[in-house]
């Protein structure tokens, strides 16, 4: 069985998990709120894409008259 003659430096290990990342999410602010999102995303703080509201995250805060 083969083993290595000598031992790689730390350097060499590192260099070769360079890319071995995980990559760097590119967000966008929110035109509505100025917070943080996805791009092409609907906003979790506001709720708006593309300028109008689509989710009611307010719904979440009211309390239930169902019960």
């Amino acid at each position: 069985m083969a083993a290595p003659k000598q031992r790689k430096t730390k350097s060499r290990r590192n260099q070769r998990r360079m890319h071995i990342h995980i990559p760097y999410k590119n967000l966008v602010e929110c035109p509505q709120c100025g917070k943080k999102k996805l791009p092409h995303r609907v906003c979790s703080f506001c709720g708006h894409y593309k300028g109008r509201e689509v989710v009611d995250v307010l719904e979440d805060l009211k309390p239930d008259s169902k019960k």
